[in-house]
């Protein structure tokens, strides 16, 4: 799998090239990273990449020569290397929002053109001529499409076969189809007992399908509490069980078709160690990092 990355900042790239499991599986040949600085492909003394809006206005917005230029060379690159013509993806605001379907799509393929841009923008010219697909990571603004880059890079090279020492820890990322699209459950490790803080009995319990179905109600109530649209999409594609459903009911006491939850269990499961406790209206919350 190859990355090739047009970006005025080349040096930036090194944190996946070099660290932690993409910089392993890099230095293994599981995947390659170029990258293209559109100063290099500049015609004046200056290497002049950007310039003023036509129409006025603040910033300086990004040339379209040296952009394509830049992709160009990828392109031959590739074509030379035996590889197909790459799309060409531009981080902006605009783009699809990036999520680990896309990350599992773009795995499976041979890699992508990458367009980080800067100042203001990029020439619409550009944009019309060579981009073929637009990311975001969602709506905030970078400095930069670098940033950006770098996590739509991680997360495609983490689920390439091999670069995970555990083949099946992707499986149980958040969002990942195994886990019915849901977040992750909680995690804990030694010790037993941290400032009065126990791990939750089933996990102590050696039945594995205990501790499965643990995991999966921790899974549904961290879901339910803070992204309640992940298990409407989940239930839209058919994947609670109706064992799901019924304990979802549990949680909220209402009424789900195709459960039958007697009545006297119908009302919010109190608090135990590893469960999610509720979120007020107003109360920050942080979205799982998986």
């Amino acid at each position: 799998m190859r990355f090739d990355v047009v970006t005025l900042f080349p040096e930036m790239f090194g944190v996946v090239r070099d660290l932690g499991v993409t910089g392993r599986a890099h230095a293994q040949g599981r995947w390659s990273l170029h990258a293209w600085n559109p100063r290099d492909f500049t015609q004046d003394v200056h290497r002049t990449v950007d310039d003023r809006p036509y129409g006025g206005g603040p910033g300086m917005v990004m040339m379209a020569a040296p952009l394509e230029a830049a992709v160009n060379a990828a392109q031959a690159a590739r074509a030379a290397q035996g590889l197909g013509r790459a799309p060409v993806a531009l981080l902006a605001p605009v783009g699809q929002r990036y999520d680990q379907a896309g990350a599992e799509t773009l795995a499976a393929s041979e890699g992508i053109i990458l367009i980080c841009g800067r100042y203001e923008g990029v020439d619409q010219r550009f944009i019309e001529r060579c981009v073929t697909h637009e990311i975001s990571l969602g709506d905030f603004v970078l400095s930069g499409g670098e940033i950006a880059a770098l996590a739509v890079i991680d997360a495609a090279v983490r689920l390439l076969p091999g670069v995970l020492n555990d083949g099946d820890s992707a499986l149980q990322d958040s969002f990942n189809e195994t886990l019915s699209g849901l977040l992750d459950s909680p995690h804990y490790t030694r010790p037993e007992v941290y400032e009065g803080a126990s791990v939750p009995a089933p996990l102590l319990s050696g039945h594995h399908a205990n501790i499965a179905r643990w995991r999966r109600e921790r899974s549904l109530a961290l879901t339910a509490t803070r992204r309640p649209e992940l298990i409407e999409a989940a239930r839209a594609q058919g994947w609670l069980s109706k064992l799901d459903e019924r304990y979802l009911a549990e949680l909220t006491g209402i009424d789900v078709p195709g459960t039958k939850t007697p009545s006297h269990r119908r009302k919010p499961r109190k608090t135990v160690s590893g469960d999610v406790p509720p979120v007020a209206p107003g109360t920050p919350e942080t979205s799982d990092p998986s």
